[in-house]
């Protein structure tokens, strides 16, 4: 079975892989750095220490440190404390001035010994180098300078033993910036973060590409989806993404041939139905006349709502930007126009608590107003046919029906409210199964699907069909999403 350089099976060990290089090599990089530069410490201590005692007992220096006196001329500025007139120093030093004391068993022979830093950045903090009970001179000078040498400052050094002459320290070989080992751990760290991030975003972005597919294939049916998918991503999205075209383009094989063989139906059935008519017309008995017309009417009437049923399913019309409120309108203008009872009711003015702000004490309101045109992305026939549904069923169950339009940021909710209904909402929401009718299905037109259609146009545009019992009857709400 081969494995593809972009399925899950191989990005999955590889990214794992890639993680465990990126901290072995941070770890690695970090720990030999961080190793050098105590090494590079412990040496600047040791030439500290032999430095002390090369001052006090004119021993040679360590490696890497020179001693010279002063010349005459910086030995009275040095005295004086003027110590930036002193030839060589940094352009404006800043001035660290160390006092080392002698040892307390050499307090009577010892002297103490004065240490100044010039450096062309920065002043040394002293108080945190370290000190214990009995720490000798020598190691006091042993820490000082290997704290010169933790910073790249390139020092200029001198310093005295008691009243004796003043003597340059030049070491810049132990603690000059260009004897620091380098410093690798920042860039150890910066790779970390970046190397973590590559990471991060590569595995995030996998799980995204199927929700943005997910994403895609669940509002397909309420934007108007593609006949097929294109997905970029990992051989087992694609893989997916290949099967849901497969079944897609099944469904709408089926859904397509469903239609044809009703269409076929409705046409091979209007030849007959329009001879029965014909014949029907002769028939004498007016009783049985009638009932041929009303037994032609219904069958027709059955097929017709099948086939409305079978387009709502396949969501043949496509989605665009319309006026709610004009529709609604409009629908209730042609019901007026034909003396049907049927009013548009505008709701009132929905007040939203709004955020608290750090400069008001008190939470402000927001008006949201619903007498306003509200633009929703929907099917206009569809919706129509829904909304027409829903006030026919008013009719029929109650005397008279009432239409009104809520909405907030996300949805629009339509109610059709009846007056006078003998029903209950449960036994309305029974009704939305195919072919269920009420008990009052000797008195009313209709065959059954009426409520089931309007579901699915809910479904179709992202909402739900509900209902609920109100103090004159009952109110169908019609929800569906804006956007």
């Amino acid at each position: 079975m081969s494995v593809r350089f972009n399925s899950l099976r191989v990005i999955g060990p590889t990214l794992v892989l890639a993680a465990i290089v990126i901290g072995a090599g941070t770890l690695w990089t970090w720990t030999k750095s961080s190793a050098s530069w105590r090494a590079h410490g412990a040496s600047a201590y040791a030439a500290g220490v032999t430095l002390y005692y090369a001052m006090q007992n004119g021993t040679a220096p360590p490696e890497g440190v020179s001693l010279r006196a002063l010349p005459d001329v910086d030995q009275i500025y040095a005295n004086a404390g003027t110590f930036r007139q002193i030839s060589g120093t940094p352009t404006a030093p800043r001035i660290t001035i160390v006092p080392i004391l002698p040892d307390a068993a050499n307090q009577t022979t010892g002297a103490a010994v004065t240490m100044v830093i010039l450096s062309p950045s920065i002043t040394y903090g002293l108080a945190d180098l370290p000190h214990r009970d009995g720490q000798t001179a020598a190691e006091t000078m042993g820490e000082i300078t290997r704290k010169l040498a933790v910073f790249c400052s390139d020092p200029f050094v001198v310093a005295r033993m008691g009243d004796g002459a003043w003597v340059h320290f030049d070491g810049q070989g132990i603690w000059g910036c260009a004897a620091s080992p380098p410093d690798r751990r920042i860039l150890a760290g910066l790779v970390a973060v970046i190397g973590t991030g590559i990471l991060m975003t590569v595995a995030l972005n996998l799980p995204s590409t199927f929700s943005a597919f997910a994403g895609q294939l669940r509002n397909r049916r309420r934007i108007g989806g593609p006949t097929r998918y294109e997905a970029e991503g990992p051989q087992e999205l694609q893989e997916i993404v290949g099967a849901v075209n497969s079944y897609l383009e099944i469904e709408r094989e089926q859904l397509a041939g469903r239609a044809a063989v009703l269409s076929g139906v409705s046409h091979d059935l209007g030849t007959p139905a329009t001879r029965l008519r014909l014949r029907a017309a002769l028939v004498q008995d007016q009783e049985l006349r009638r009932k041929f017309e009303a037994d032609l009417d219904s069958m027709t009437g059955i097929i017709e709502s099948v086939l409305t049923y079978t387009h709502v399913e396949m969501g043949a019309e496509k989605p665009r930007n319309l006026s709610l409120t004009s529709l609604l309108d409009a629908i209730v203008a042609n019901y007026q126009d034909v003396g049907r009872p049927v009013t548009f009711r505008i709701v009132k003015d929905v007040i939203m608590p709004g955020a608290k702000s750090i400069f008001m004490s008190r939470q402000g309101y927001g008006v949201l107003s619903n007498d306003r045109d509200v633009v929703v992305s929907g099917r206009p026939v569809s919706l129509e046919r829904a909304i027409t549904n829903l006030i026919d069923n008013a009719l029929k169950y109650g005397r008279r029906a009432t239409v009104s339009l809520e909405t907030d940021a996300r949805t629009a909710t339509i109610l059709v409210e009846d007056e006078g209904s003998q029903s209950t909402a449960v036994d309305i929401e029974n009704l939305l199964a195919p072919f269920q009718r009420g008990e009052n299905t000797a008195t009313i037109d209709g065959h059954g699907l009426g409520l089931t259609i309007v579901a699915t146009i809910a479904k179709l545009h992202g909402g739900t069909l509900s209902f609920e019992d109100t103090a004159m009857g009952i109110a169908a709400r019609f929800v569906i999403q804006r956007d």
